[in-house]
């Protein structure tokens, strides 16, 4: 460890200031890189019985005891790890959040972020800028969604699926515990994936039967966690595609859907749930929503990474009410589920 017992001086002030929180900013790259690491050494769960030295980690994943000392030292900065004495680490709260099959794990979502189909279109990122759009097929060779459903990138789809279902656990317990389904019989999981929000909605109501739409590549995976849940008898997974035909439901769930799409896009998928919608029919979209200007806001951040990969955009209320007015839907309550995001429920008109 440094001995910082002979460091004098004050803290620097005013522009040094100024460049010290900028380069901080900038460093931002560095952070996510650091994340992705120690996810990928799993370093997380090397420690998840308690502080150890980066010797015996890096005897347990085979990795350079020195380059694995450095990499815990500079977690240990940014708060991920603690540090005990001796040379011993430990986990914070934070990173037992990367340790994987955990509740609330979130290593998967740190994976994606500096994997392959991420990140080289942020090399690109100008671009997206000066263009309006995203940069995903001049890194990758395909939109991103294109690309995820190659066989040869079979990895990146399930860490990407995986992502999702980790970044969901944050906002699908707060939107089915809000969640009134009075009068409703089926309940529709837009882009559902492996269906994790339109399953617990059934756990919790026993008398709803419950369907996924989503892609044919993903839809086994549904199937799979609802034998899992012991709720097969009253789901189905059906392969196919929104922009084209949506089944007819009582509920339609879109669980972060409409900001990986343009307007045109995302008032086309709502219309085509309007269009199959029973009478009374209702949809609940749950996304994060932006907020004032000017203040911190996660949204706006997300909103650069959909504009640069996913070729999506994240909203403010009065965007959304221009989608659904748009697609024959009125916007009703409206309220936090957690994880910085909203529940928008609409009614059909």
């Amino acid at each position: 460890m440094t001995d910082t017992t002979r460091i004098t001086g004050e803290v620097p002030s005013g522009p040094a200031a100024d460049a010290a929180g900028l380069i901080d900013m900038v460093l931002g790259i560095v952070r996510a890189q650091v994340l992705h690491a120690f996810a990928e050494l799993r370093i997380a769960d090397h420690l998840a019985d308690g502080a150890q030295t980066a010797r015996e980690v890096a005897g347990r994943e085979g990795s350079q005891v020195r380059a694995t000392y450095r990499l815990m030292r500079a977690a240990a900065s940014m708060g991920v790890l603690s540090y005990a004495g001796d040379g011993r680490f430990g986990l914070t709260g934070t990173g037992h959040l990367l340790r994987a099959d955990v509740p609330g794990s979130l290593r998967a979502f740190a994976l994606l972020h500096a994997s392959r189909s991420h990140w080289q279109p942020w090399q690109l990122f100008p671009d997206a800028v000066r263009q309006g759009t995203s940069q995903a097929k001049r890194a990758l060779g395909a939109d991103l969604f294109d690309y995820l459903a190659r066989p040869e990138n079979a990895d990146q789809a399930k860490l990407f699926t995986d992502a999702m279902t980790d970044w969901s656990r944050l906002t699908v317990h707060g939107a089915v515990a809000a969640l009134d389904t009075a009068g409703v019989s089926t309940v529709l999981d837009v882009g559902g994936a492996d269906g994790q929000f339109v399953l617990e909605l059934m756990a919790a109501h026993p008398g709803l039967r419950g369907l996924v739409l989503d892609l044919p590549h993903v839809v086994a995976g549904a199937r799979e966690e609802a034998a899992k849940c012991g709720l097969s008898g009253r789901f189905s997974a059906v392969p196919g595609d929104f922009f084209a035909e949506v089944p007819a439901a009582d509920l339609y769930l879109l669980k972060t859907i409409l900001h990986d799409w343009d307007d045109d896009q995302a008032i086309a998928i709502l219309r085509n749930c309007r269009s199959a919608a029973a009478g009374g029919g209702r949809a609940l979209v749950v996304e994060t929503v932006i907020g004032e200007i000017g203040q911190p806001d996660l949204a706006t951040l997300s909103d650069m990474g959909m504009l640069c990969v996913a070729g999506g955009i994240e909203r403010d209320l009065a965007e959304f009410d221009t989608l659904f007015a748009a697609s024959g839907w009125d916007r009703g309550e409206t309220y936090p589920v957690g994880g910085g995001y909203y529940s928008l429920e609409l009614h059909a008109r």
